[in-house]
């Protein structure tokens, strides 16, 4: 009986919006709203009614009621793209201030592939109406914070326009997702500044030392080129699958989850010397690592997380073509020869070589500053104690 119901009820209000869609079309557009609201008010649950009731209300001249139907259809589905952008054009029409806003909540929901003309022209120019409100937002932003930045240390400035990029949504906030070890409390920051380790120059300095000491284990017979991704075919890592044991992404590693690769390190004398006096972590089966990292051209390295966050990653770039990056999180930069950075991997990263030269970066692991020395000894005994393989290394 009920399902009886609800099929007349559903060809009645069929009926209803066939015979407005008529009405409509004959040039009736009292009538046809009338029917509408009929149909809404039989059937309020339908966002898909509203929009067509706000559509005759627009259509009519009356934008007021359109912005009103519009509004129950997103009490209804308050994600769904078409009453947002509804919602958009009518307050834009209107004059509304919050037309910028409403565009930018709108344009978050752009289904992909393609859409149709109209629309299409109708989110070009929203695209416009959100860019303004952008742009008109971000010079009040910077002027409220601006004597603020003028007496704030450089590492406060970076903060506090990250802070405001991100209340622009120009970026998005990402979170430290370690694969297996997460310690918690500690500081989630994508690239850590200078400030917090003070050993980055001597790394720096240390540029040409190490680059040749890189060329010396390139020209040994006995050097260990390895590919850097090696994974058994069976397990569930898909984002590997192009990169798996290949040799289009290798390391010739110095330290392998705190074993040494004596085949390359004993090439390398300066650069482990320097190592030993880094605060690198000492983990049975996981840490210390470092190791020379080769990408081919045009080779992509696709987004991930590392193991666990109580250590952080260095990048000493030794040969870097033209148009290299790398990005962690919402910051993306390219390598720069001689410019070490530290960034926390376990925020999603990737990196790219578009050249058609080689790429090489010297990686290597440190303690996570954030850690006291008791904490670090924590960490070392907990992840000693899980397999190998769990623990992985770079």
């Amino acid at each position: 009986m009920a399902g009886g119901i609800e099929s007349a009820m559903a060809s009645r209000a069929d009926q209803l919006s066939e015979r407005a869609a008529a009405i409509a079309a004959s040039g009736d557009l009292v009538a046809a709203r009338a029917l509408l609201k009929q149909l809404v008010t039989e059937q309020p649950d339908s966002s898909e009614n509203w929009l067509k009731l706000a559509a005759i209300c627009r259509a009519s001249g009356d934008r007021s009621a359109a912005l009103d139907a519009v509004h129950r259809a997103l009490e209804i589905a308050p994600l769904d793209f078409m009453p947002l952008m509804f919602r958009a054009v009518l307050l834009e029409a209107l004059g509304d201030h919050e037309a910028g806003e409403a565009w930018a909540r709108a344009l978050a929901r752009r289904p992909e592939g393609d859409l149709p003309g109209q629309l299409t022209t109708a989110i070009a120019q929203g695209e416009k109406t959100r860019d303004a409100w952008l742009a008109t937002r971000e010079i009040a932003l910077r002027k409220a914070t601006a004597d603020t930045e003028a007496k704030a240390s450089e590492e406060e400035v970076a903060r506090i326009v990250r802070f405001r990029d991100n209340a622009l949504r120009k970026t998005r906030v990402y979170h430290s997702e370690p694969t297996h070890f997460h310690f918690p409390g500690l500081i989630e920051c994508e690239f850590h500044h200078r400030s917090a380790t003070p050993w980055l120059a001597e790394v720096e300095a240390a540029t040409d030392a190490i680059a040749a000491e890189f060329e010396a284990v390139m020209a040994s017979e006995r050097a260990e080129l390895v590919p850097y991704i090696q994974y058994p075919d069976y397990e569930a890592l898909q984002q590997w699958r192009p990169l798996n044991n290949s040799r289009d992404w290798t390391a010739i590693h110095l330290l392998q989850n705190g074993k040494l690769i004596e085949a390359n390190a004993r090439h390398c004398p300066q650069t482990m010397a320097l190592l030993e006096r880094l605060p690198q972590p000492d983990i049975l089966g996981a840490s210390p690592n470092a190791m020379f990292s080769l990408l081919a051209p045009e080779t992509t390295i696709p987004p991930h997380v590392g193991i666990s966050n109580a250590r952080l990653v260095c990048h000493l770039p030794l040969v870097i073509p033209p148009g290299c990056w790398f990005r962690c999180g919402a910051e993306t930069r390219e390598w720069q020869r001689g410019q070490a950075f530290l960034f926390d991997d376990t925020i999603e990263h990737e990196a790219a070589n578009p050249s058609s030269m080689l790429r090489v970066v010297f990686i290597f692991d440190v303690w996570h500053p954030g850690l006291s020395a008791v904490e670090r000894e924590a960490v070392a005994q907990l992840i000693a104690a899980e397999e190998s393989s769990a623990a992985g290394g770079l």
